[in-house]
């Protein structure tokens, strides 16, 4: 069954976020705070498919939970949540971790489309590498990445290179496309899906992150290049 982990301290908010996962379909652990969130992880880490952390919590902080979970699994989907004043808090959430956020106050459709979002993200990753060992390799080597398509995985001269499942779409998007000028729109599309709220600024520091990890000089980019007015291309 589809689980789900909330950490939201206001009870309020929780029991919204509660009801409208359970009338989705989605079995919901509940937690008050970022340490009993922490715990509750723990314990049932290989069964949650998906975390949502208020980011503003006493004790750990949601940011604090969220780089966490991304250390102890790189498929887990990840959403915070953040007030309309915390946009420093936002992208700081991108660059630990985090797949999304949603902004209080949120409508339930809003915030089931983007949970409903990152659960085909994280079933088509698990799908994927699932089925790694019973199906015939499918990987894209352009000069010194490799980018294996059945094991979502992502290695420079041999050497593993650890990808968020949305760290890895993008990359398959590049890929697909190399050397070709791709908009923040069309990367957007593609690893958010058409019915994504949110803006493009999470593809920019999306980037910037991957960046840190493929390049060897992340302030001098010579594969993850700015395409300056649209968006970016992958050089080989």
């Amino acid at each position: 069954m589809k689980k789900v982990l909330i950490a939201e301290d206001e009870a309020s908010i929780r029991d919204f976020v509660v009801i409208n996962l359970r009338r989705s379909g989605y079995e919901v652990i509940e937690a008050a705070d970022g340490t009993e969130a922490m715990a509750l992880f723990d314990g049932n880490h290989s069964e949650i498919d998906i975390a949502i952390l208020d980011i503003m919590m006493p004790g750990a902080d949601g940011l604090e939970v969220c780089k966490y979970l991304r250390s102890k699994s790189k498929r887990i989907g990840i959403i915070m949540l953040t007030a309309r004043t915390q946009e420093m808090d936002k992208v700081t959430g991108l660059l630990v971790g985090a797949d999304d956020y949603v902004t209080k106050p949120f409508s339930p459709s809003e915030l089931m489309a983007r949970i409903d979002a990152v659960y085909r993200r994280v079933t088509l990753t698990n799908e994927a590498v699932n089925n790694a060992n019973e199906t015939e390799n499918s990987a894209v080597t352009l000069n010194e990445f490799t980018l294996d398509l059945r094991s979502h995985t992502l290695t420079k001269n041999g050497e593993p290179i650890d990808l968020t499942q949305v760290e890895f779409q993008i990359m398959e998007y590049f890929f697909s496309n190399p050397n070709a000028a791709l908009s923040r729109s069309d990367i957007l599309k593609f690893v958010w899906g058409d019915t994504y709220f949110g803006d493009e600024k999470i593809v920019d520091v999306n980037i910037h992150r991957l960046r840190n990890k493929v390049e060897d000089e992340p302030s001098s980019p010579v594969h993850l290049i700015t395409v300056w007015g649209m968006g970016y291309k992958w050089i080989i």
